[in-house]
């Protein structure tokens, strides 16, 4: 037997995990049959999530026209509003309305306004693009119309418990592995992509299901009739694991189908966890939606304070493949209401990621672009000018 130093092993073990990530585009229907397109040089995307937790922007019709003001003289040229958060949608939905009862978010200062519209609206004028964020996915709140009116639609774990904690809240997720729970995802989208001027719709790392759900009767009688065998009571099995994640695959190719149907144009967007932490603790295989090109645009979430983490993170394999393939941008960390993000830290971020030639940045959210923070409002908001000095056009899909 050839006996290698520590370095050679080193190397060949980085070699296999590069064979091994590629493999899923050699043999994918979609893959890499083409030549990746070469980024443009001219472009950068600079985003912002609008939401409305912690943030009053949605709720008057002059806090939006403010803030698409404020986003137009920094230079940001993408706005990736909420759509869906908290067990509501935030525009009209016939399919919410049929399916829970709910036309939109109850919340007062949204009754008779369709927030989305006005957004996509002021947003255009100034050469803005709107790319609604479909934000919890297959999550929902515990006490939701949604998921009183549909317990069969829950997941469960191995104990048949549903509940999910997230921070204080009490969440459930949908199993994303039902037929109707695909049926009305991927209605709720459509609807919204055809009844909207948007220029594309993002999901993002609650597309998925946590690992230790997927125990539901349902799954695991379809798991049983595809592998003669009851799923593994780890959740983190690596078959059972990859068995949940294929079935998301499928649907996710399902609904980028239906997408492309009712709008060519539309923009298939994804802002994931890192792969590492996505795939095992989330089902979401991402990499995989890449090659197939069930996505064309990606953000990663890099919510990270220290920066060799952070650059760590820049420099995965499945990233580095992503790259050329699809415009790849970093989403950063611009503070919480309890968290303050300092500008130095921000700065470097942008400093990492022009550094690596990624498509751009998006920053996480627009209420902490100069809020709760140790600087003031007009020290930040110079910072972000100084970042995006001049306008500049997105990267085209």
């Amino acid at each position: 037997m050839i006996k290698l130093h520590r370095s050679q092993r080193i190397l060949a073990l980085i070699i296999a995990f590069a064979i091994a990530l590629t493999s899923t585009a050699i043999f994918s229907p979609r893959g890499w049959a083409q030549t990746p397109p070469k980024m443009p040089t001219k472009t950068e995307l600079r985003g912002i999530w609008l939401t409305n937790i912690d943030s009053d922007v949605i709720f008057s019709r002059k806090n939006i026209n403010d803030a698409v003001n404020r986003l137009e003289k920094l230079n940001f040229n993408t706005i990736y509003p909420t759509v869906w958060q908290g067990g509501y949608t935030i525009h009209p939905s016939a399919v919410a309305k049929r399916v829970f009862g709910q036309l939109n978010d109850p919340a007062p200062a949204l009754k008779g306004r369709d927030v989305l519209k006005e957004i996509i609206t002021e947003a255009h004028k100034k050469g803005i693009a709107v790319i609604p964020w479909f934000e919890f996915g297959f999550m929902a709140p515990a006490k939701s119309e949604l998921a009183r009116l549909h317990p069969d639609w829950l997941a469960k774990r191995r104990d048949g418990s549903t509940i999910w904690k997230e921070g204080i809240e009490d969440r459930v997720w949908l199993s994303p592995f039902h037929p109707e729970v695909q049926k009305f995802i991927q209605d709720l989208v459509v609807e919204l992509v055809a009844n909207y001027d948007l220029d594309g719709i993002q999901f993002d790392d609650h597309f998925g299901l946590p690992s230790e759900f997927g125990y539901e009767p349902l799954t695991v009688l379809m798991y049983q009739k595809d592998i003669k065998k009851p799923p593994s009571s780890d959740s983190r099995e690596t078959f059972w694991v990859r068995w949940r994640a294929d079935r998301i695959n499928q649907f996710m190719g399902k609904l980028f189908t239906a997408i492309k149907a009712r709008k060519q144009k539309c923009i298939v967007a994804l802002s994931p966890n890192p792969f590492n932490f996505a795939l095992p603790a989330s089902l979401q295989d991402w990499f995989t939606w890449e090659r197939r090109g069930y996505i064309e645009e990606i953000v990663l979430q890099v919510y990270r304070s220290d920066i060799k983490r952070f650059n760590a993170e820049l420099e995965r394999e499945e990233v580095k493949l992503a790259k050329p393939h699809i415009p790849t941008a970093i989403g950063i960390l611009t503070g919480l209401k309890n968290n303050p993000v300092p500008l130095k830290q921000i700065q470097e971020q942008v400093q990492e990621v022009r550094k690596r030639n990624f498509a751009g940045v998006s920053f996480f959210f627009y209420e902490s672009l100069s809020n709760w923070a140790k600087e003031t409002p007009e020290e930040r908001n110079t910072a972000f000018r100084t970042f995006f000095p001049t306008k500049i056009q997105r990267p085209s899909v």
